[in-house]
């Protein structure tokens, strides 16, 4: 493992344990074992060091993501396969869930930043599936981007929020079936 690596697995830790704010380059320098100046021959400064790592956890999480998708399934179970990945990686990620957490109790701008960039790399993600989709005659020809969106937001809210209003959750079975008879009928060739 090279220093630059060694570095950005300590931001890593440390942004995971202590979140944004509380992370220094000092803090970096201490749990990668280095002096302070060999983080900033590879990064300028924090905010760079910190984009570097989220991106890394985004190519992590759409590659994750990826591998559940199945050889000779149809459009909408690889589609809810991969989804519903991007979910889990979401709630089991210690620094995904570290930045929601900080997002919601200090609302720093760095980490609100960083949600929404991740948030549009999903949707791009998503929507690169949706136009191989229509490319391969599995969908019809639709706004790639808005139904993104739209399916990234119903699974969002069907996993995540339904709970919130009422006694139980849903089962994955039931939010396939949700969205099956809605938003992929309307897709659907």
């Amino acid at each position: 493992m090279d220093r630059r690596e060694e570095i950005m697995l300590a931001a890593e830790k440390s942004f995971s344990m202590f979140g944004y704010k509380a992370t220094t380059m000092d803090r970096v320098a201490k749990i990668a074992n280095v002096g302070k100046g060999t983080i900033y021959t590879f990064f300028s400064n924090k905010e760079e060091l910190f984009h570097s790592i989220v991106w890394k956890m985004v190519e992590e999480m759409k590659n994750v993501s990826e591998r559940t998708a199945k050889e000779g399934a149809s459009f909408q179970e690889n589609a809810h396969a991969r989804i519903m990945q991007l979910l889990k990686f979401r709630e089991t990620h210690q620094l995904f869930i570290k930045l929601i957490e900080e997002e919601k109790e200090l609302r720093t701008p760095a980490v609100g930043d960083a949600l929404t960039s991740i948030e549009k790399e999903i949707l791009k993600f998503i929507a690169g599936k949706i136009e191989r989709g229509v490319a391969k005659g599995e969908l019809k020809p639709c706004d790639s981007e808005l139904i993104a969106f739209l399916l990234f937001r119903s699974y969002l809210a069907l996993v995540n929020d339904w709970s919130k209003t009422h006694d139980e959750q849903l089962t994955e079975k039931q939010i396939t079936d949700i969205l099956n008879g809605t938003i992929f009928s309307s897709l659907l060739v």
